[in-house]
């Protein structure tokens, strides 16, 4: 029999109204978002569910986001559902590190909430991301080593989709290169930031210190570090990891690969939207994936 991985999504799946109905219809999911409220001091429960501009803004994103998916995952494993794996793309690992047991929810929300901050403050004037469409990762990596200025991958996403960012003109010039080259299409993202590229590295050291105000456990069920795509086996080097993550390239399709060959058949999505099980598809067809966003997708499981 396969296992079960349970994967996380990441900044940029959310909408208002997001874990509305858990909120609702089981306590125990209002007690994670009620907990999330009190540790950051911000209304988590209006941020998510009432119309409101900074939901989509970098420091009031990443909390949100994870708030939901920890009150998700809460409903999951009442249904007597557990994983056998975890990992999360980007914001989506402290998921993952949560369902993991390497940090308590409280204390993700936390570093969660200064993290978004920390992003948010050091995000340049002059970076940009851009998804290239339709080429291979090793020419996206060769045009990028040899284009002037700061570019580099963000987001190894799945096959035929990369993201790659840095300084705005950088990005531009590698973008007309990889068309030039016979990428399909080149599509300029509305982020506020170059997100996990060497621009964010002093957002990264600044975050070191406040892991060092938390407590990182040992690691009960084995989840994979973006940074690397492999699974993390010591819970001394979860710290280093989550710093380097902040201006590193998200490796998700190779953690999903590694899942596949460490014998995961399926995958369920917790948290908002369809991003990673449309991922999954484009890596392997042969593998499940189950979304799990509203009441009636616990159905599923």
């Amino acid at each position: 029999m396969g296992k079960t991985a349970f994967i996380f999504p990441g900044q940029g799946a959310q909408y208002t109204g997001m874990g509305k109905d858990f909120y609702e219809q089981i306590p125990a999911c209002a007690e994670v978002i009620d907990a999330a409220s009190k540790v950051t001091g911000l209304d988590i429960k209006a941020l998510c569910f009432e119309e409101d501009p900074r939901l989509h803004i970098t420091e009031y994103t990443q909390v949100a986001m994870l708030a939901v998916e920890a009150a998700i995952l809460k409903a999951v494993w009442e249904k007597g559902v557990q994983s056998q794996v975890n990992a999360g793309l980007s914001l989506g690992e402290y998921g993952a590190l949560i369902a993991s047991g390497v940090m308590s929810m409280e204390d993700a929300f936390y570093v969660v909430r200064q993290r978004g901050i920390l992003m948010q403050e050091a995000v340049p004037k002059g970076g940009a991301m851009a998804a290239v469409i339709g080429t291979d990762a090793g020419l996206i990596e060769e045009v990028c080593a040899r284009t002037e200025g700061i570019v580099s991958i963000a987001n190894y996403n799945c096959p035929g989709q990369i993201v790659i960012t840095g300084e705005e003109e950088a990005v531009k010039k590698a973008g007309e290169a990889l068309k030039e080259a016979g990428a399909r299409r080149i599509v300029p993202l509305k982020v506020s930031g170059p997100f996990h590229s060497a621009m964010l590295k002093e957002a990264g050291e600044k975050l070191g210190e406040v892991l060092d105000k938390v407590s990182i456990k040992e690691i009960k069920v084995p989840y994979l570090t973006n940074v690397t795509g492999e699974v993390v086996a010591d819970a001394a080097q979860v710290k280093d990891l989550l710093v380097k993550q902040v201006s590193s390239s998200v490796r998700w399709q190779q953690c999903v690969e590694q899942m596949i060959r460490d014998g995961v058949d399926t995958f369920i999505e917790i948290g908002p939207g369809k991003t990673l099980t449309g991922f999954l598809r484009k890596i392997d067809r042969n593998v499940k994936g189950i979304n799990i966003e509203k009441i009636e997708d616990l159905e599923k499981i």
